[in-house]
């Protein structure tokens, strides 16, 4: 009922915040006569605010999209775990943009290189930030308070999206007000990561201060910014730039909050983190609710008969998840909620809790989990290997493999570093997200902050999984493509350059 609340104005309100307009970014110009009628007290704020967050799953109208939808969880998936090593298409029905990924053919010509959801948000959240103080001179009952609360979950959701951009295109255009009408489409060369990495954290700064911590319903407290979200976007942010002890002040703040715990690894696992969701575990989700407009598009992206469906890689059942060679039935608790074994289906996101059975095109509303508790432990313990505090890291690694029953099987799995070993530290690290994190649009990411961190010597960290999805006959030529920095980094669509003469392809790409 909560998440059928948050949603319930999505019509109107996209109606009234994004007209249609094929131009730069795919920013939507406002109607300006809708505009002035629009903001006039808090709840149309409330609503203008509804509206960012249902942009979230909503689909796009663009040129093409592998689902019906368009829709941005889609998207994320895709940037974050194409390139890694734990998905594969299968040979029927392969989908060629997705298939050349995989092999490190990418050419900005590629559908799945589109920026269009993430920038609809964002000027939503732009639209928000410029029109929101008005309200407060218009009806006397809106508070500061409730004002700066609202502002506070636009910039987190704006910062997130261009967190999202910069880790995956590099340099990317950076517009902080909104496009309202026509007169307003500008066209911008890119800006730089570093700048727009600056400019997010100094929004969420503002934020943190005017967030609320709760919103006194779950529902609300998973599915929009509280101070928590913040948080857990600022560890991530600090993480990527290597602030270590920044992002352990960022993780403290969720840990010692006493608001989350890791959820039992028992048989209701799956049914509470995933298939029920907002769980005590969560921090920050996508809210589906199984109605006609909301359902995810998990179902046509990850049910096997279904053509250009998504699979595990072969060596997520036995290596990653390696057989208890003493007990079979001893298994980790994360290993049939990865991958059905028999199968390769995806089961994070379609399948049943301690069943065969997968969802329907009809009942596909599983959120999309963009934080949740076990991840800011090891940010934390990632941050640890790096500030002597390699013990600490390994305890907090210890706390996520005792929950899931993590199978240790000697020359599978990875051996326990000594804890004064600040590489072999994040490695191990490295090696517990991978399980713990498969399928929520992590794995990518997370390979390209380590290779990042001493590149090039660390690249090895990067394109070993890589080319565990390449053709042999290509791999010689992916190596060759990586040892470029800017190759670890997507193309810009090829009609947004069309678009706007300022916009500078990404060198590698040229």
């Amino acid at each position: 009922m909560h998440k059928r609340i948050i949603y319930r104005s999505v019509l109107i309100v996209t109606l009234v915040l994004s007209c249609s307009c094929n131009k730069y970014l795919t920013l939507y110009p406002q109607n300006g006569t809708i505009r002035q009628q629009f903001w006039q007290n808090k709840e149309q704020l409330q609503s203008a605010v509804i509206g960012v967050y249902a942009s979230l799953i909503q689909g796009v109208t663009t040129n093409g999209s592998n689902s019906a939808t368009g829709q941005m969880a889609e998207t994320l998936f895709k940037w974050g775990e194409l390139r890694a090593d734990n998905v594969t298409t299968p040979i029927a029905g392969s989908y060629t943009d997705d298939f050349n990924i995989m092999n490190g053919n990418i050419l900005p010509t590629n559908l799945e290189v589109q920026w269009a959801s993430l920038y609809r948000t964002i000027n939503l959240c732009n639209t928000v930030l410029l029109y929101a103080p008005g309200v407060i001179s218009i009806d006397p009952t809106l508070t500061q308070t409730q004002l700066n609360a609202y502002m506070a979950e636009a910039l987190t959701v704006r910062a997130l999206m261009y967190f999202y951009l910069v880790r995956t295109f590099g340099d990317v255009p950076m517009k902080l007000t909104p496009t309202s009408t026509d007169n307003d489409l500008v066209l911008l060369p890119t800006t730089p990561q570093a700048t727009i990495i600056k400019q997010i954290l100094s929004d969420l700064s503002t934020a943190e201060g005017n967030a609320v911590y709760t919103y006194g319903v779950v529902a609300y407290d998973k599915g929009r910014v509280t101070r928590y979200t913040i948080n857990a976007l600022q560890a991530d942010i600090y993480l990527w730039t290597y602030d270590y002890t920044d992002c352990i002040t960022a993780c403290n703040k969720i840990i010692n909050s006493g608001q989350f715990g890791l959820v039992a690894g028992d048989g209701n696992f799956f049914s509470t983190v995933y298939s029920n969701g907002n769980s005590s575990e969560s921090i920050f989700e996508f809210q589906y609710d199984g109605s006609t407009t909301q359902t995810n598009p998990f179902y046509q992206m990850f049910y096997i008969n279904t053509a250009g469906s998504l699979a595990a890689q072969i060596n997520v059942q036995g290596s990653l998840f390696p057989v208890d060679p003493n007990n079979p039935k001893n298994v980790d608790v994360r290993a049939a909620i990865a991958s059905n074994g028999g199968t390769g289906a995806i089961s994070k996101w379609i399948g049943t809790p301690n069943s065969t059975a997968t969802l329907t095109a009809a009942t596909s509303y599983r959120h999309w989990i963009v934080y949740r508790y076990a991840e800011i432990l090891l940010f934390k313990a990632e941050a640890e290997a790096f500030t002597g505090a390699g013990q600490d890291a390994l305890n907090l690694v210890q706390q996520i493999q005792t929950r899931a029953n993590a199978i240790i099987v000697p020359g599978t799995s990875l051996t326990l570093p000594a804890a004064n070993d600040p590489v072999g530290v994040s490695n191990y690290v490295l090696d517990e997200r991978d399980r713990e994190f498969i399928y929520e649009g992590k794995r990518w990411y997370d390979l390209l902050r380590y290779a990042r961190r001493n590149f090039p010597t660390t690249l090895p960290i990067l394109t070993g999984p890589i080319l565990v999805n390449a053709s042999p006959a290509l791999q010689q030529i992916i190596l060759t493509k990586y040892q470029d920095p800017n190759s670890l980094y997507l193309p810009i669509y090829y009609t947004e350059l069309q678009l706007d003469p300022n916009l500078i392809q990404n060198p590698f790409y040229k």
